[in-house]
């Protein structure tokens, strides 16, 4: 009784300074521990496989099996749910699923909690129906599936596109006395959102209050960016102004996604309004929101604002990615000033990001709606690299400048090169050349379309 005592008392110790991260202490406490003749039990060392798992690496952690089953202790469910669980935190999902054969192979049995994770990671890694076959495995056999089953199950038939086998399983889970968790509807409104079925997700944002209920800022902020994103800016502003009235706040990210869907409906004084509100509640935007805000200015054409952003990015001790430097490059483009953008091209390079043909694109782009075609074809010919945007910027924007046989040209160019070039594109071409009395021509560049077709 006294030892088992003392074992228990170790156990929190260590407990203690494991949580701190003095994990070289826990190890010598063990020691000190045994020279006393207080030894250690399956849940000290489960208590060292998370600290390690969490706090060094997870070889780390499995590492601790090997010193359990020399110490003559034999790890139990728990010590593989912590290796499970640490392996699919750190998205090693396959080794999660080999711990769960390990521990079969042991004759260790899992719990509900091991089949919660192995679900999980079939999700993760695209395997849903192998997901639902364990889930009835949990169903049928000897384990009451918990609150968390249910979640990671409708979550993953959601995020993996099943949105209408998740909304079943939920309501058949309700007819059989099951109470959803804000969790399990959170789940339930964010798959309905991705597959903009907004009506469907205002349903269950409904029912989720008459359950008694109260949404967070979570909920909110999910259907409220559906709403924009399926043009319903109403009733996504709608959403804002009633989370706003709950005293709610959101992140940076959501901030500018109510301010870019204010400036697409054109009310640009209140989408200034928000941007003053998130900077005077102290909202510290991430690199996310200061790329959506230098979006949202150089659309504008506000580029000196744009500019003063790349300032304030450095000073928050940020540093612009790619995107940041080639939304500005769009937004001189757009403004027509081509020998900016190729010097804040060619400043992109010298800070290390190599070459881009997102950006160079985006140029050419430019230039061809601003007519300077000629210029244009003159970058094109200078690329090293070329992908099948930039065939098809070219010769979209050759048939805007009525240059259908230069564009015939680079089109048959572009199919030998593998590249396919949207269908829209292709007949916008044959059309001009037939619009121009080039009958001959067009008949011969569908006949060498259907051969790229035939050969790739």
């Amino acid at each position: 009784m006294v030892t088992r005592l003392s074992t228990k008392i170790l156990n929190i110790c260590i407990a203690s300074i494991c949580k701190s991260k003095q994990l070289d202490k826990a190890e010598t406490v063990i020691v000190d521990g045994i020279r006393l003749g207080v030894f250690p039990d399956v849940v000290t060392y489960n208590t060292l496989i998370d600290a390690y798992c969490r706090f060094v690496s997870f070889d780390a952690g499995y590492s601790v099996l090997y010193r359990m089953r020399e110490a003559g202790i034999i790890p139990d469910v728990v010590s593989y749910n912590t290796l499970i669980s640490a392996a699919a935190r750190k998205c090693f999902l396959s080794k999660s699923l080999d711990l769960f054969d390990e521990m079969l192979q042991r004759g260790i049995n899992p719990d509900v909690w091991s089949y919660n994770i192995v679900m999980h990671c079939l999700f993760k890694i695209g395997k849903p129906d192998e997901a639902n076959r364990v889930f009835m495995d949990i169903v049928l056999g000897e384990f009451r599936p918990s609150p968390a089953t249910y979640n990671v199950m409708i979550n993953g038939l959601c995020k993996n596109g099943y949105v209408n086998n998740a909304l079943s399983l939920f309501r058949n889970l309700q007819r059989h006395g099951f109470v959803p968790q804000v969790l399990t509807y959170n789940a339930l409104i964010n798959g309905l959102c991705k597959a903009r079925r907004m009506g469907a997700a205002r349903s269950i944002l409904r029912e989720f209050r008459e359950m008694g209920y109260e949404p967070n800022a979570i909920t909110y902020t999910t259907v409220m960016k559906c709403c924009f994103q399926c043009s319903k800016f109403e009733e996504g502003l709608e959403i804002l102004y009633e989370m706003r009235s709950k005293g709610y706040t959101f992140d940076g990210f959501a901030y500018c996604t109510v301010v870019a869907a204010l400036i697409k409906t054109g009310r640009i004084e209140e989408a200034n309004e928000i941007i003053e509100q998130m900077q005077s509640n102290g909202i510290e935007p991430d690199l996310v929101s200061y790329n959506t805000l230098t979006n949202i200015y150089c659309r504008q054409g506000r580029l000196e604002d744009a500019l003063k952003l790349l300032d304030e990015i450095e000073k928050e001790g940020l540093e612009c990615d790619k995107y940041t430097h080639t939304i500005i490059i769009h937004g001189l483009c757009m403004a027509g000033n081509f020998v900016g953008a190729q010097q804040h091209l060619n400043y992109m390079n010298t800070l290390g990001f190599g070459f881009n043909l997102v950006v160079v694109n985006c140029i050419l782009d430019g230039l061809g709606k601003a007519g300077h075609i000629d210029h244009a074809m003159r970058l094109f010919e200078a690329m090293e690299v070329k992908d099948a945007f930039t065939y098809t910027i070219l010769v979209h924007n050759l048939c805007r400048a009525r240059r259908f046989l230069s564009a015939s040209k680079l089109l048959v160019s572009c199919l030998k090169c593998g590249f396919k070039i949207l269908r829209s594109t292709q007949r916008a071409v044959i059309d001009g050349l037939i619009s121009i009395g080039f009958t001959n021509e067009s008949r011969k560049l569908k006949s060498k379309i259907r051969l790229a077709r035939f050969l790739h």
